[in-house]
Formats: C-alpha cells, sequence, structure tokens
C-alpha cells in the first residue's frame, strides 16, 4: 500500500465500523428508527378546548370552607359578559374554588362568603333560560351592573347583582350585592340605588304588572295614565329592553340622575328609546321615577303600528291637564277592534286590581254629520268601551262615560283653507281613558 492511499484505508474503516455499530443496536433492541417528521403515537385523547372560554376554570371543586379561605385578587377579563357567564356557571355547580376566584376578595368578604353557602345550600340556582342578564351603567364605560336571576319565587330573593369596574382596558366584579335567606327580604336590599330602581320598574312594565310598575314612581309628577300608556306601548309595540346596555346614563347628579332606557323589538331587527328622570326624595330617602319622557318612542311606535300618524297614539294630552289613554274607531263606527281589545285588556287588569279605583270615559267624534247624531254616536262610542270593560270582570260602578259629540277635536278637521282634513278627523273619532285614581 502507497502512502498516499493510507488516510482513505482509514476513512472507510471508520465508516465500515459505525455502520456495523448501528445495526447491532437495531438488532439489540428491536426499534425501527421512526421517520424524522412523524410524531409518536399517543395513547390519550388531545383535550378540546373552549374556544370562546379565556378563563381557566382548571381549579377543582372543593369544600366551600376551605374555598372560600384562598379567595384571591379575582379575574380580569376584557369581556364583561364572558366573566358574569363564567361566575353564573361558577355559581350554578356549586364550584366554590371558581367561584371565589373569579369574583375576588375586594368583593366577597367573609359575610357576603357565608351567604353565598347559605344561597346554595337553600338550593337557589340559576333560572333557565335567560339566568343572566345585563342591567345598565352606573358610570358611562367604567362601572355596569348585571344580574344573575335565582329560581326563587319570592321577591328580594330571587337575583344576585353584580356590579363590575373597567380598569386598564379589563373589567372585574368590584361589588356583589345577595339576596335575603334567613330573614324576611326587604326593597332596600334589593333595589340600593337609582339604577336598580329604574330597572325594576321598567321589569314591571315589561311584565304588564301595573300595581309594581306604580310602587317606583312619584304619584305627583308621573300619572297612572302614562304608566298604563307605556305598558300599551310595549305591549303592542312588542318591544324588550336590549340585551347590551339596556341603561344608559345621561346625567349623575346628588339628587337627580337620568337615563336613556334602549328598546328592542322582539324579533331583534328595530330598536327605540325613551328617557327617564330619577329622583332622590328627603326622608325616607328613596330614589323614585320622578318623569319619563316618550317622544321618541312614540314616534317610533306611530312609524311602525300607526301607519306613521303620530297623533294616532294610544297616550295623548288631556285639555284639562294629564294624560290620557285614546282608543280609535273606524268612519261612523262604534266597533271595537282587535287593537283597541288588547289596550282595554290591560286597563280592565288595573281597575280589577283595586276596586276603590275609578276611570271616567268620553266619547268623540269628527265633524262630519250633525251635532245630534255626532253626540248620540260619540255615546256609543263610550258605551262599548264599557261593556268590554264590564264584561271583562270590572265593576260598573268604577266607570263613568260623557258623551262629548265634535266638540273637543284633537287636531283640524278640516285645513286652514277650509278644505276637508281626512287625516285629522281620524284622530278625532275616538274614546278617551281618564284614570281617575
Amino acid at each position: 500500500m502507497t502512502r498516499s492511499k493510507i488516510p482513505y484505508f482509514f476513512l472507510a474503516l471508520a465508516a465500515a465500523l459505525a455502520v456495523a455499530a448501528l445495526v447491532m443496536l437495531l438488532l439489540h433492541t428491536g426499534a425501527k428508527p421512526a421517520p424524522p417528521d412523524t410524531p409518536a403515537p399517543s395513547t390519550q385523547e388531545t383535550p378540546v378546548t373552549p374556544k370562546t372560554d379565556p378563563i381557566d376554570n382548571s381549579v377543582p371543586p372543593q369544600d366551600p370552607e376551605e374555598a372560600l379561605k384562598e379567595v384571591g385578587i379575582g379575574v380580569a377579563t376584557t369581556d364583561p359578559a364572558e366573566l358574569v357567564n363564567q361566575i353564573a356557571k361558577a355559581f350554578d355547580s356549586g364550584d366554590f374554588a371558581t367561584l371565589s376566584r373569579l369574583i375576588g376578595k375586594d368583593a366577597l368578604d367573609p359575610q357576603t362568603a357565608e351567604r353565598l353557602k347559605l344561597l346554595s345550600a337553600a338550593g337557589l340556582r340559576l333560572r333557565q333560560p335567560n339566568g343572566v342578564r345585563e342591567i345598565g351603567e352606573l358610570e358611562l364605560n367604567a362601572r355596569t351592573r348585571w344580574i344573575l336571576e335565582l329560581t326563587s319565587q319570592e321577591p328580594g330573593r330571587d337575583q344576585i347583582q353584580l356590579d363590575l369596574r373597567r380598569s386598564n382596558g379589563k373589567w372585574s366584579v368590584e361589588k356583589i350585592i345577595l339576596p335575603t335567606v334567613a330573614e324576611p327580604a326587604t326593597p332596600e336590599a334589593l333595589i340600593p340605588d337609582s339604577l336598580s330602581v329604574v330597572d325594576s320598574f321598567l321589569q314591571a312594565v315589561l311584565k304588564q304588572n301595573f300595581e309594581f310598575a306604580r310602587a317606583f314612581v312619584d304619584s305627583t309628577t308621573v300619572s297612572d295614565t302614562k304608566i298604563a300608556g307605556l305598558c300599551i306601548l310595549f305591549e303592542e309595540g312588542e318591544y324588550r329592553m336590549r340585551a347590551t346596555k339596556p341603561l344608559r346614563a345621561m346625567f349623575q347628579r346628588q339628587d337627580t340622575v337620568g337615563y336613556i332606557a334602549n328598546l328592542e323589538t322582539n324579533d331583534g331587527k328595530q330598536s327605540a328609546h325613551f328617557a327617564v328622570t330619577m329622583k332622590l326624595t328627603p326622608a325616607p330617602s328613596k330614589w323614585l321615577v320622578s318623569e319619563i319622557n316618550l317622544d321618541q318612542l312614540l314616534a317610533d311606535y306611530a312609524s311602525r303600528v300607526a301607519g306613521g300618524d303620530v297623533y294616532y297614539s294610544p297616550l295623548v294630552k288631556n285639555p284639562a291637564g294629564g294624560d290620557t289613554l285614546a282608543l280609535y274607531f273606524e268612519f261612523d263606527e262604534d266597533v271595537i277592534n282587535p287593537r283597541t281589545r288588547r289596550q282595554l285588556e290591560i286597563v280592565s287588569l288595573i281597575l280589577k286590581s283595586d276596586p276603590g279605583k275609578k276611570l271616567t270615559l268620553s266619547g268623540h267624534t269628527d265633524s262630519l254629520g250633525t251635532e245630534g247624531y255626532n253626540r248620540s254616536l260619540s255615546e256609543r262610542r263610550a258605551d262599548v268601551v264599557r261593556d268590554f270593560l264590564t264584561s271583562s270582570g270590572v265593576n260598573a260602578a268604577q266607570i263613568v262615560t260623557v258623551a262629548k259629540g265634535s266638540s273637543q277635536p284633537r287636531r283640524p278637521n278640516v285645513t286652514e283653507t277650509g278644505v276637508d282634513n281626512p287625516e285629522g278627523r281620524r284622530a278625532n273619532r275616538r274614546t278617551e281613558i281618564y284614570l281617575d285614581f
């Protein structure tokens, strides 16, 4: 072998020895080398991570006493709805470890924690469906209130309030207000401030609960007629409170707060709103609804329900002052139509709730026809409304009827040039209901 071929010999020898070692290793272990890009098989299922739940709920359930001893600072998230829904889920499942971690120690003091345990022990759970809802804003874009609706049938024990605060772009629980368990419920425990009062009022209107709604208003500034008119507007307009930010604060003073109530139709396709003003009364200090401005809501109602005629409204101003409900009739008719029938059903419920309440029915006509004929027609229009109410169970002694003929038009029967005004006459063919409570 020449000197120049010696390096090649040693290189070949090293390569042969390496191959031999590899073959012996494979034979010894009996394993086959896996392809370099093929992952090793797993005997476990791949866990499924919820797509819309970034909050970690991996803490296992534990004894409530121990869980509530380990309350941390609370969870903060960019989506307040997500946080509230996680809290609702934890409460419903009795998962106090997760519940205390989500709420945090600033809101969950020892007394609140103890009452939270009593609620769970009493068997209260989240109402299904729609057990979680937003009430509205305590402070514009900074503080908001949510409600967990519970299965209790007793007022004052059927909801948990959660106040959330926004800091550095994230929401966390600032305060939790729990219903009473052992002692009798009080209105103060349920409605501590103006936002809760206006929400309770509007929920009563939505449920057509006139008496409960009436308890939250200042009767010297908000008439029973306006409350009944709002019940009719909600019912006929098929409105509900908007799911997001249903109540927004317009202004806030020490004893006066103004809110915008945001509504939407039941199909969610159209929106509307109106204004509510709250006043804090002197001793005994409490918040009451002091003013309701329905101009915007009536305009929306007119465009959707009344064919665009803003004068064809269920709520009108009484010449003697205050508000009056109005029921309309076709030309030369004294027949109650389906729309009028539903309005009267609401009124009859109000009257039957208190036999001491009375109302006045005044019949009206347009200017066509003789004075005698119109007075007779207006009398029949008042009488047909009275007969419907008495057939619904209202005591006839609660009703007074008056025939006005064409003497009190709401709109001109003719234009300024003397031409017939059909739209004006349409608004004049009516029976007005004055709730003289």
